[in-house]
């Protein structure tokens, strides 16, 4: 929910023009420029802006160079994959911990990360260095393997080191693909991009959906549903817009900013979403999200009382964007089933 001391949005009678002009701006942006020479992230130079909690990013920092297969932002996309950054998780087959070890795999995989004189599973400080050690020496069992390294080494860690050596590669298992293509998908949204985000494919529909809800009441919890009278609240509201393009993003807004890529703020397009914190080193702080138009200014459901209009994107609580991915939202844990 957008505190109330944020700039007064726009009213919808005086802005119907302004609602055009970004309608025909968005349609352009997408057209134009997805001919244009924008890149995907190649390379991993650092870990984007918040993504990882700052208790644990110089852990991550540290540890996810420990080897050639992996690098921070893919020991950044296991964790939250395994725990969501959670130190006191507990799996129904009792992996535990932010890493989600079995007991038995500590007992033989487990470090001492911060020379303390345990090895404790419960320990950030130990668990997220184990899990980058165990993952580096998957990586020395199946390095004669051919393909991808790192595709490999994740393939070890979800099906063995056996199993992938005898397939000469990842094994045909679903689950096992599965594991590699979510971690490889995530590791796009925790790394800090080289370069400039390609444009979205779905934005201009996304945005087409959430101008039409101008001027709605603001609902706390709201979905859009009937028995709401069509009303939504901040991440609602995005959800249902990028519904409409074949798009299922989570519920809550800083699960949405794991959707995809973060490019910078002189990098924004329409159709991204922006994201609000209180705390701008956290992303699991995020406590409101709106949908960026173009010219400084979001679409957004902001509080209770209020509707959903535009604001200034450039307030003090800004934290950061999100290209969204059809790839990037499906792998998001509270986006799969």
């Amino acid at each position: 929910m957008r505190k109330a001391w944020l700039v007064a949005g726009v009213s919808v009678g005086a802005c119907l023009s302004f609602v055009a002009l970004l309608v025909v701006g968005t349609y352009s942006a997408a057209a134009g420029l997805l001919g244009g020479a924008g890149s995907a992230v190649h390379g991993v130079v650092g870990l984007a802006k918040g993504a990882v909690p700052a208790a644990y990013q110089p852990l991550v920092q540290k540890w996810g160079n420990l080897c050639p297969a992996i690098n921070p932002a893919l020991l950044a996309a296991q964790l939250y994959q395994e725990s969501g950054w959670n130190p006191r998780a507990v799996s129904p087959a009792d992996a535990r911990g932010i890493a989600q070890f079995i007991p038995g795999t500590w007992a033989t995989h487990g470090i001492d990360g911060d020379k303390d004189g345990d090895r404790d599973i419960w320990d950030p400080a130990d668990a997220i260095p184990s899990a980058a050690s165990y993952d580096c020496e998957l990586a020395g069992y199946v390095k004669n393997v051919p393909g991808d390294r790192t595709n490999n080494m994740l393939a070890a860690y979800n099906a063995g080191a056996y199993r992938v050596i005898k397939a000469g590669g990842v094994p045909g298992f679903k689950e096992t693909q599965n594991y590699v293509r979510i971690i490889r998908t995530l590791e796009k949204s925790f790394a800090r991009p080289v370069g400039r985000v390609e444009p979205s494919r779905q934005a201009a529909g996304a945005i087409y959906f959430a101008q039409k809800k101008l001027g709605t009441p603001y609902l706390w919890g709201g979905n859009g549903t009937p028995e709401q009278q069509g009303r939504f609240d901040c991440s609602g509201l995005t959800q249902a817009a990028y519904r409409t393009v074949g798009i299922e993003l989570p519920r809550v807004a800083n699960d949405q900013y794991n959707a995809g890529p973060h490019p910078s703020r002189d990098e924004l397009l329409p159709g991204d979403l922006v994201f609000f914190s209180d705390d701008l080193n956290n992303s699991r702080a995020i406590r409101h999200v709106g949908l960026y138009v173009g010219g400084g200014y979001m679409i957004n459901a902001p509080y209770t009382g209020a509707v959903i209009r535009f604001d200034k994107i450039d307030t003090p609580d800004y934290f950061g964007a999100t290209r969204v991915t059809e790839d990037g939202a499906k792998a998001l844990p509270a986006a799969r089933p």
